[in-house]
């Protein structure tokens, strides 16, 4: 089911909220919201869902015909030509590149097929096959000029899945703006989005996961127009060799991190903001990533390790009780 199959929005619930349940981009998605107007409400889930699935077309490195299908095709052979948009999400990439000290990298799809979930649990990739993926990998390598791009070695490759679906998270934010809706709570694989309240409330409740017990929350959020993004390897993970292994790489290494974090979650004004903090931060490790979010304007964070929990002085004033 992609993001254009879906079960119609649910009618209100005595508080006002609609809820519109759906896949995209490969994940579990959800949409509350409040709007009293049956038509226009159907008319903004459409409009979401209809941008949902062109971005997923257009950026889908899983389809063939999408535009970064055919980057990657040409890697090592022929530049590309790209439309104003796809220049777009490449400054956002060169620029997320720099801001995260090198973590948040698109060009991290060699290790990513190295560290192929379907296998990898069974076998352990080489050290050898690691190593030729890091040589495939590195923003510094792409080459870029007005309206082309070029990935200059065969077998390089665009994902940008890394912040793909926190910047979709945004788009339909501005989206619902733009229809009028004022209350509304957008989730997409838990990379959030939470405007005004929820009907009983002048802010929604979201749950902290616990990095240690998958499922489960040590706390929660009251948030109100702020982002809402965690990122660990609590849920997708394998044992080999009594070592526990991740599905978030370590970009410098070319294996998953292993330093002793177990979750982080970030709120931010933005969902692309909490998105790569809260990744840079989990791979960067306790120290070096507060320090890293502690230069992000807005931006408050809290770590879960093998140790406990610590984080950013105010992250606090978003905590309740439960969630």
């Amino acid at each position: 089911m992609n993001a254009q199959q879906t079960e119609a929005v649910l009618p209100p619930d005595a508080h006002g909220v609609r809820q519109l349940d759906f896949r995209a981009l490969g994940t579990t998605c959800k949409i509350k919201f409040r709007q009293e107007d049956e038509r226009k409400a159907l008319r903004f889930a459409a409009d979401a869902l209809g941008w949902l699935g062109n971005f997923e077309a257009k950026y889908s490195r899983f389809l063939p015909d999408s535009i970064v299908s055919r980057i990657n095709a040409a890697a090592g052979h022929e530049w590309v030509e790209v439309d104003a948009e796809t220049e777009q999400l490449l400054d956002i990439a060169d620029e997320l590149f720099d801001r995260t000290q090198g973590i948040l990298d698109a060009t991290m799809l060699p290790l990513l097929q190295v560290w192929n979930w379907k296998v990898v649990h069974e076998k352990l990739p080489e050290q050898a096959e690691v190593e030729r993926a890091l040589s495939l990998t590195g923003w510094e390598k792409v080459q870029r000029r007005a309206g082309e791009v070029f990935l200059p070695e065969s077998g390089m490759g665009f994902d940008f899945g890394g912040f793909g679906k926190e910047l979709a998270v945004d788009a339909i934010g501005k989206i619902a703006r733009e229809a009028g809706i004022e209350d509304i709570l957008i989730d997409l694989g838990q990379d959030v989005l939470a405007m005004g309240g929820n009907g009983v409330h002048p802010f929604w409740h979201i749950g902290i996961e616990d990095g240690n017990a998958p499922g489960s929350c040590w706390g929660g959020l009251a948030i109100s127009d702020r982002a809402v993004c965690s990122s660990g390897n609590y849920t997708r993970q394998f044992t080999h060799g009594g070592v526990r292994y991740g599905h978030i790489l370590d970009p410098r290494t070319g294996w998953p991190v292993n330093n002793g974090m177990q979750a982080v979650t970030v709120v931010a004004r933005n969902c692309l903001e909490a998105g790569i903090y809260s990744t840079a931060v989990f791979v960067l490790g306790p120290q070096k990533g507060l320090d890293l979010a502690s230069s992000a304007f807005g931006a408050e964070v809290c770590i879960q390790t093998d140790e406990g929990i610590d984080g950013s002085r105010d992250f606090g004033k978003w905590l309740v009780q439960s969630a």
